[in-house]
């Protein structure tokens, strides 16, 4: 235990003694409010805290003090309801109710503030409170308003609505956001009610001051989640109170609820993203800005340098913590596309090491971005996302980047992850400056690198050492100069690409500082994006370059304007490029789709929605068919058919998603026993051809890993059908790399369909092999 955590239990103890837990029926005898204790004096009390902590004696829950108003007679009267709840061990709505009228009915709000303090306050009671199964007892109360009804009403359709968006399974076997317990409705409606009674605010803070360091506690020392995973219910119902960011909260309450959030396990806190993802954007924006003002008012509460770090702040990186739990929510909740990956190349492992490896470097040059941890639990990144709840530009916090110290900061990311929390390690967070101010730490440490591995090399070698990748280039001839000095560099020595860059222009005296780099990255793009060049052209609809398809130079050409393109970022030069999002998402490692055109060719993007949604008769309203046309470079039409014979095949509403099953059902193989005469394989063939587009789609995601036809369509597909046993009750299977299905040979059609529409609907990302 550190020293922080056995502070604030000792603090506990000391108060416990000296002022009680507040319950006039306390049975512990080392609480003040036991009617047998002892007052004891400060320095005693210090004393005996000290060792109830070691021996790790009893604390009690807390019994808020309720300051009584009216007489005598009035306190008697408190006392006697205090008595009368006394058996409420956990709440729920018709619990809250009962106690709300009697409180109203005597004008006294004393009982309810007792008893929201003492289950606020503990864990056990709050984890077992608005339960689920209590729902069917609230839907039928009486006591509740008109006005409450309504809400009652709204709120149903909601969480039909919420159970609705909810996936059928989760990735990596996590338990399914409709599993947590907590009646979220009626924690709502409770909430409207109690935020609605002043006194009840002071009650809820004060619970929530004195629960958090147990819950801590409970999650750092005693692995509670694993032996009860219920203890979820306790954050996602204090998540529920929509007053958190009130400045009641932020000085100490808050803070404290997010140091115990950041101890939950991994699995904990993928199930709430998973969860808050199905909340209505209100409810998860509330929640991101709830952690976003409690950084902000932390940021600009204290004062940071280069001795007292903000990475240090507990608060603001438990806040961090939290925050990224909200941004995985937003994430998970919009649009996402976790398929039309590239394929990942496989890199050769070799047991020779390296010579950072020898220099004791490896940390600072590991290849490949960082996973985090989340990210990989959830299945889902940031790249994945079309379109999140939440717009990314709002996770930025801005006060925050103000004083982050980045060279402490990427130093902390690279070398002491383990002991240091990096906010590079939640980027969302990071303004453009900010990051920029990473990658150009992360650039210059590679220069030097590379500049010391060359003066070794050197010295090895008897060589006079080249520290810099210099560059000499003539202004009339800029693009061929530069174009074929860095191709044989790439070629021969392609490690020479991370030395810093030095930019010489022949017949000129000036030194190369940064400056002439600078000019010579502007007048190399103003060639490249050049439209008389031909390689680029410029969409005037939507103010971007791109490939230019006509276009006489090869793809070495392209590879080598990437070079260029990767130089000046790594020499910390701003290029003006303006390419659509595809071309990045493209670098990370996403193939285009249909959705990538609204954004790079908006127009035809348009056209295609259109054709794709048109209701009247396409072969006679617009006689398409499956070839295109385009113009050369000196604006000569060039036909091209999209699959074969596609100038002789009319579009129609059954083709016109160019998933084309005749022409699969033509070109499939057949092995293992079956040929295209066996019945079981004409059965399938008919069940296939009778399957809507979405059973369609999930029959070729669960055959060959995408739901898209390759280019050319689906007769360049090459399917595979294999015998695999005879009748049985196994499912049919798939071999995604080879685009082969294991088919059964099943006794009749009804049991083949039944088989196949269960296999393609529940085996997404389990039963593929």
């Amino acid at each position: 235990m550190n020293r922080a955590t056995a502070k604030r239990l000792i603090e506990r103890y000391f108060r416990q003694l000296t002022e009680g837990c507040g319950n006039s029926n306390c049975t512990n005898e080392f609480c003040a409010s036991h009617s047998a204790f002892q007052p004891l004096d400060n320095n005693s009390a210090a004393a005996k805290s000290l060792e109830l902590f070691k021996v790790n004696a009893k604390l009690c829950d807390y019994y808020p003090s309720v300051r009584s108003s009216t007489d005598a007679s009035s306190q008697m009267g408190s006392k006697m309801s205090v008595d009368e709840f006394s058996d409420v061990h956990y709440l729920t709505e018709h619990t809250v109710c009962r106690i709300l009228g009697f409180c109203e009915e005597e004008g006294d709000y004393a009982p309810l503030i007792r008893v929201i303090g003492r289950i606020f306050s503990n864990a056990d009671a709050l984890m077992k409170s608005f339960r689920k199964d209590e729902l069917s007892v609230t839907n039928n109360l009486e006591s509740l308003t008109s006005n409450d009804e309504k809400q009652r009403e709204t709120s149903k359709k909601e969480d039909a609505s919420t159970r609705a968006a909810l996936p059928d399974e989760t990735p990596n076997g996590l338990p399914d956001a409709c599993e947590l317990t907590v009646d979220i409705d009626a924690v709502r409606r409770v909430y409207d009610r109690l935020l609605s009674i002043d006194q009840v605010e002071a009650a809820l803070v004060n619970a929530l001051i004195y629960l958090t360091p147990n819950v801590e506690l409970d999650l750092e020392y005693l692995d509670v989640y694993e032996t009860s995973p219920d203890y979820l219910n306790i954050f996602i119902i204090v998540m529920e109170n929509s007053n958190l960011h009130s400045p009641e909260y932020l000085e100490v309450a808050l803070p404290q609820f997010c140091k115990a959030m950041s101890k939950l396990p991994l699995t904990a806190l993928a199930r709430l993203s998973k969860l808050w993802s199905t909340y209505d954007l209100p409810h998860i924006r509330r929640m991101m800005e709830t952690f976003q003002q409690l950084i902000t008012f932390t940021v600009v509460s204290n004062e940071y340098d280069t001795e007292n770090l903000v990475n240090d702040n507990e608060t603001v990186v438990a806040a961090t913590q939290c925050l990224k739990i909200i941004f995985y929510a937003s994430i998970l909740g919009g649009e996402v596309d976790v398929e039309h990956n590239e394929e990942d190349e496989e890199d050769s492992e070799s047991n020779e090491l390296t010579l950072h490896e020898l220099l004791g470097e490896e940390r600072l040059y590991k290849k490949g971005p960082r996973v985090d941890p989340l990210e990989k639990e959830l299945g889902v990144r940031p790249i994945d996302s079309i379109r999140p709840l939440i717009p990314f530009e709002d996770f930025v916090n801005d006060s925050l980047n103000d004083v982050i110290e980045m060279d402490k900061d990427f130093t902390f990311f690279k070398v002491n992850a383990e002991t240091k929390f990096s906010f590079q390690s939640c980027p969302f967070i990071l303004n453009m400056i900010t990051k920029s101010q990473g990658l150009y730490y992360d650039n210059r440490i590679r220069m030097y690198s590379e500049r010391r591995l060359t003066a070794l090399y050197s010295m090895v070698q008897g060589q006079q050492p080249s520290p810099y990748l210099k560059l000499k280039v003539r202004r009339d001839h800029i693009i061929d100069d530069a174009l074929v000095r860095l191709e044989m560099i790439s070629m021969e020595n392609p490690s020479d690409l991370k030395k810093q860059l030095f930019v010489e222009f022949e017949g000129e005296q000036g030194v190369d500082e940064g400056g002439v780099s600078k000019e010579f990255f502007q007048l190399v793009l103003e060639e490249i994006f050049n439209p008389d060049i031909g390689m680029f052209t410029y969409a005037d609809d939507a103010h971007l370059f791109w490939f230019n398809s006509s276009s006489l130079e090869n793809e070495a050409q392209y590879t080598l304007i990437g070079i260029v393109l990767g130089l000046a970022i790594y020499n910390n030069c701003i290029l003006d490029v303006h390419f659509p999002m595809v071309v990045y998402r493209k670098l990370m490692g996403k193939r285009g789709t249909f959705l990538d055109l609204s954004d790079s060719h908006p127009v035809l993007h348009q056209s295609l929605k259109g054709l794709i949604d048109y209701t009247g008769s396409l072969e006679h309203d617009m006689v398409l068919t499956f070839q295109i046309s385009h113009t050369d470079l000196f604006g000569n039409p060039i036909l091209y058919n999209l699959k074969e014979q596609g100038d002789q095949i009319p579009v129609t509403k059954e083709n016109r998603q160019k998933l084309d099953f005749e022409a699969l059902e033509k070109t499939t193989e057949y092995d293992g026993g079956y040929s295209k005469d066996s019945q079981i394989i004409k059965d399938f063939w008919e069940i296939i051809h009778s399957f809507g587009e979405k059973q369609k789609r999930q029959f070729l995601q669960f055959t060959t890993g995408t739901d898209r036809a390759p280019v050319g369509g689906l007769a360049k597909l090459k399917m595979i059908i294999a015998k695999n046993g005879s009748d049985t009750d196994r499912l049919p299977t798939s071999h995604t790399c080879f685009n082969a299905l294991l088919l059964p040979e099943y006794s009749s059609k009804e049991k083949l369909r039944e088989r196949l529409l269960k296999a393609i609907t529940y085996a997404k990302g389990f039963g593929m092999l």
